[in-house]
């Protein structure tokens, strides 16, 4: 599908700042991304949809790359991935990391180099542990002690397979109290100061078919300051020091993981990536010159900051009721294709694209279709005040942590994914249907 996209002037107030970077403004309201517009693709493939834009994708990618140029970048799977995704991030140079049996077999089926992979969770199945052996996935993060025990049985006394610790360095970041996981009293990793990582890594020390290549870490999610990095990764490399002089071992590889924020909103801040990447480039150097340690290479897993920005989720406006002050706009998606907003509170900037409205704004609540009061997209959001059922909107930065976090609540099915690129569509992901859900249910 081609169209020809035309410049429009846009009031001041009009701000694409968090749009994907080929956003375009079209007559009557309209929007483009990726040279495709919006309102065409809802015509299209019906709403509520997706929409990817390659060319952020692939740019993002980039983005990563040119500013760690010695370090290992990962996409973090769970953010969200599909074959395409898997052939993008490759193609741009990215390693992947996933952490279930589901993500990686889909990855490796796609043509994903399983070397280039790395395996981590705080609760692998056998399952998990089974196929990174079988497929040959290149490292397994080590997040409990009973893991130790179980990927050796599982290697065997003849094989070999190279893994990390995951290290607690006591740092509290993230954007919620339900992402933040670099501090001790949750559920991953393990703590230097009860002396679990330290038992962890000398156990897989003795475990002569596993390697332990380095140290990992995940301090939070949707970050937007550098110095909590720069305090793990110092934090991180005097455990590495230690563990040198206990053990006469200089790990190779240092993982810093994730975790780096966007902007939702215009004017929201978001992770400087030129910034953290010197500042973590001048700290591992100094850290490891003060206690004599060889520099390890560096690893980070950006998933959010790749995709989220890359992603549009379009909505059809079915009700707009009034009750009191409060304006409630009722669209035909909700918690089952975003429960992000239910579960941290996360704020979108939805807008009305597809037509132009003269009327004055007002204050309204977006909310989903599910039989539920917490079903809320957008909470006391600018919307034209006109807004009426039939009416399209757009929420941007929906690239990450929503359809891969979409339930099958209510039996309404889960939204395709379209990618967009150089004025063209096409289908990526299909929308999810009744007859799949018929399909799985074989009782009778």
């Amino acid at each position: 599908m081609t169209i020809a996209v035309l410049p429009e002037v846009a009031p001041r107030t009009d701000d694409l700042s968090i749009w994907p970077a080929s956003t375009t403004r079209l007559p009557h309201g309209g929007l483009a991304v990726g040279g495709v517009s919006l309102a065409e693709l809802a015509e299209r493939f019906d709403t509520p949809a997706y929409v990817l834009d390659e060319g952020e994708v692939r740019e993002r990618c980039r983005t990563y790359r040119d500013a760690f140029p010695e370090a290992e970048v990962l996409y973090a799977a769970k953010a969200f991935l599909s074959r395409a995704m898997v052939r993008w991030v490759q193609e741009e140079g990215l390693g992947l990391d996933v952490c279930s049996a589901g993500e990686l077999e889909l990855a490796v089926t796609a043509g994903f180099p399983p070397e280039r992979i790395v395996l981590h969770g705080n609760a692998k199945s056998p399952r998990d542990i089974a196929t990174a052996l079988r497929l040959g996935v290149g490292r397994i993060v080590i997040d409990s002690p009973s893991e130790i025990a179980r990927i050796s049985a599982a290697v065997g006394a003849h094989g070999h397979q190279k893994v990390m610790v995951r290290v607690v360095p006591g740092v509290s970041a993230g954007g919620h109290d339900k992402i933040r996981t670099g501090t001790d009293g949750q559920k991953f990793g393990l703590s230097p100061s009860d002396g679990s990582a330290q038992h962890a890594i000398a156990r897989t020390l003795g475990q002569p078919q596993l390697e332990l290549t380095g140290l990992h870490c995940h301090i939070g999610s949707q970050i937007t300051t550098v110095e909590p990095y720069v305090v793990a990764l110092r934090r991180m490399v005097e455990l590495m020091a230690r563990m040198r002089d206990e053990h006469g071992v200089v790990l190779p590889e240092l993982d810093m993981g994730g975790g780096h924020g966007v902007a939702y909103r215009p004017g929201e801040a978001a992770l400087d990536l030129t910034a953290l990447a010197r500042q973590l480039r001048v700290e591992l150097i100094e850290s490891c010159a003060a206690t004599g340690l060889a520099v390890p290479r560096l690893a980070i897993e950006p998933g959010r900051a790749v995709a989220g920005p890359a992603g549009v989720a379009l909505y059809r406006v079915l009700a707009v009721k009034r009750t009191g002050e409060k304006v409630f706009v009722a669209v035909d998606g909700g918690m089952s294709d975003n429960p992000r907003p239910a579960l941290y509170g996360v704020r979108y900037a939805p807008r009305l694209v597809g037509r132009h409205s003269t009327a004055a704004p007002c204050r309204a609540t977006v909310v989903g279709r599910h039989c539920e009061a917490g079903d809320i997209l957008a909470d006391d959001v600018e919307l034209p005040g006109d807004v009426h059922p039939g009416d399209l909107l757009a929420v941007p930065v929906a690239g990450a942590y929503q359809l891969s976090m979409a339930s099958g609540y209510n039996m309404v099915g889960r939204p395709p994914v379209i990618a967009v690129h150089a004025g063209t569509a096409r289908l990526l992901v299909r929308r999810e249907t009744l007859e799949d859900f018929r399909s799985r249910d074989i009782g009778g």
